[in-house]
């Protein structure tokens, strides 16, 4: 289902430690957060793809069909946020210019043999950096794409505000993005999940009200489009205009 323009909601159910853009905020627990969450996905590394590429594969389609849309324009430059271990890499058209980052140098290395094995020459970075803290210049970007990436992080805002900085005006922001269900089975099974979740390195419960939060404050953000996917509807397509 798509819909445009969803109500947002009225609050975010987790305290978001907002900051300004390259601003310092509440450095210190994003910091240590931010390093529990390089451990999580250290010891996730050499089983990532096992467990995750059958059930995450429908989502990486659908980011990569949306922005594959695109490719009229010439030479576009897409900053890949959280690429893990480069799963959806080959998805992208190869006329893309492709910048990737994750926190991860486990997770890296395997997406650098990726890279090399399958000859992804439009990759033309993979490094490793902190999304509260992108090391790159504003509008350098014609998008941003992030699968899999909002629910992990310390601060979603401050990850949104870095893209969106990055990102020129008239570019995009792609997110595949996990949003807790407010009902029903699969709400309680996110509840379960949420016991395990700090381990897994990513919150079950995720309200989509992080997001449309951030949205509603930012006069220069539009949503386009937010549309669920299989399986069961537990991901979303996310859109956003960069105005």
């Amino acid at each position: 289902m798509s819909e445009q323009s969803p109500k947002h909601g009225q609050g975010s159910e987790r305290s978001i430690r907002s900051a300004e853009p390259g601003g310092q905020g509440s450095n210190d627990n994003v910091s240590h957060d931010v390093s529990h969450a390089e451990k999580a996905y250290a010891r996730w590394a050499p089983l990532y793809d096992a467990v995750f590429t059958h059930v995450m594969r429908p989502g990486r389609r659908a980011i990569a069909a949306a922005a594959n849309g695109r490719v009229a324009e010439t030479g576009v430059r897409m900053l890949n946020v959280g690429v893990g271990t480069g799963l959806e890499l080959p998805m992208f058209d190869r006329s893309f210019q492709i910048t990737s980052i994750d926190l991860s140098e486990p997770m890296l290395e395997i997406a650098r043999k990726r890279v090399r094995d399958l000859a992804l020459s439009n990759v033309i970075e993979l490094k490793a950096m902190d999304a509260h803290n992108l090391q790159y210049p504003d509008a350098g970007f014609d998008m941003a794409v992030a699968p899999y990436f909002v629910t992990i992080v310390p601060d979603p805002h401050r990850c949104l505000d870095e893209m969106a900085r990055v990102v020129r005006p008239g570019g995009e922001i792609m997110l595949v993005n996990h949003i807790a269900a407010e009902r029903g089975p699969i709400a309680w099974a996110e509840s379960l999940l949420a016991k395990v979740g700090p381990s897994l390195g990513w919150d079950p419960r995720f309200p989509w009200s992080v997001i449309g939060d951030w949205i509603d404050r930012r006069s220069d953000i539009e949503l386009l489009e937010r549309r669920t996917l299989v399986p069961l509807g537990m991901f979303s397509l996310i859109r956003l205009a960069r105005n």
